[in-house]
């Protein structure tokens, strides 16, 4: 289970600065933004989930108080 938290952790930190360059391009356009601020947006909104995702599992296990 800690693999699971730790790997939860870790895919947030390395969409937004390892794979960054890779998207660092203005175009294509997705909604209207460049695939450079989509991908920023995107990881903003899904960051906190994963976040929610690892307070679940501890609190599951009784890692975290009420």
């Amino acid at each position: 289970m800690k693999a699971l938290i730790f790997v939860l952790v870790l895919i947030p930190f390395l969409a937004q600065l390892v794979a960054l360059p890779l998207v660092n391009k203005i175009h294509p356009f997705i909604i209207g933004f460049p695939l450079f601020h989509f991908w920023l947006l995107i990881w903003m909104i899904l960051t906190p989930v994963f976040t929610w995702a690892v307070y679940k599992i501890q609190k599951s296990r009784g890692e975290i108080g009420e």
